[in-house]
């Protein structure tokens, strides 16, 4: 089985990278890290912060595989910031769907659901089952934007790469599964806007959040406060995705050997 995950940026993916010995993929400018569970190779793509860059990241990766090498699976991962109060910092959630704007006269958002043996999986493993994440073109920086969208998209989580991830896995035929942690509660502002803290390749650019900082330095203890929460958040996940990933390297690996004393 092959597997393939997603982060938007490296602080994300740092603490799985430590656990596991990935070993580093130029194709193309993209950003790839790859190891084994067993048989079973998984490969993790960075794809930048937004939805111009997981898609554009997509693009790439279905023109690196083949016709034999396509993943049998997507999984979604990163931080992601609440919508439902009952969320908390360090959560691990598997929402049921993603949906993104969609703007038409008759339909203002677009929804797809994620692989439900994947979805009932990630619940099995601890994972918090939630209806919907919502994948913003923006980044919601206060407590009222995120009630605002909250209300909107009926959503309880947002991000702003799944639906462009899922989309385009779903169209290589893969099966599709989101895996997020939060990082920020509903009720909690952001300290500094990051999408203006970001480099060409839309990754964060400490040299940014540092200007930033130096306009305003009376949000450092925020930024401190929200920086420990996040990246306590990406270990939990760290530690999730590694149970999980391995958890269901051993389903195929029993199906398949199912499979093969049945022939």
């Amino acid at each position: 089985m092959r597997v393939l995950v997603t982060f938007a940026v490296e602080a994300e993916f740092a603490h799985w990278r430590k656990l596991r010995k990935f070993r580093y993929i130029d194709y193309l400018g993209l950003r790839l890290w790859r190891t084994d569970f067993g048989n079973h190779e998984i490969t993790v793509l960075l794809t930048g912060v937004g939805e111009q860059a997981a898609a554009q990241a997509m693009d790439l990766m279905l023109r690196m595989a083949d016709d034999e090498k396509y993943f049998d699976v997507c999984i979604s991962s990163g931080l992601a910031g609440a919508l439902d109060a009952l969320l908390v910092p360090g959560d691990i959630v598997a929402p049921r769907m993603v949906r993104a704007v969609f703007r038409r006269a008759d339909v203002n958002y677009e929804s797809l659901t994620v692989d439900e043996k994947l979805h009932q999986f990630a619940l099995s493993r601890g994972a918090k089952a939630t209806e919907c994440l919502f994948s913003s073109d923006r980044l919601l920086l206060t407590t009222q934007q995120k009630q605002d969208c909250g209300c909107s998209t009926k959503a309880q989580l947002v991000d702003m790469e799944s639906f462009e991830i899922v989309k385009e896995a779903c169209a290589w035929g893969a099966r599709t599964v989101i895996v997020r942690a939060v990082s920020d509660a509903a009720g909690e502002d952001l300290p500094i806007n990051f999408s203006v803290a970001l480099t060409e390749k839309s990754q964060i650019s400490v040299g940014k959040i540092l200007l930033q900082l130096m306009k305003k330095p009376q949000v450092l203890p925020a930024l401190i406060r929200f920086g420990k929460q996040s990246r306590l958040a990406a270990e939990a996940l760290a530690n999730y995705l590694d149970s999980y990933i391995s958890g269901l390297c051993d389903v195929h690996s029993q199906e398949s050997a199912i499979r093969a004393a049945a022939k």
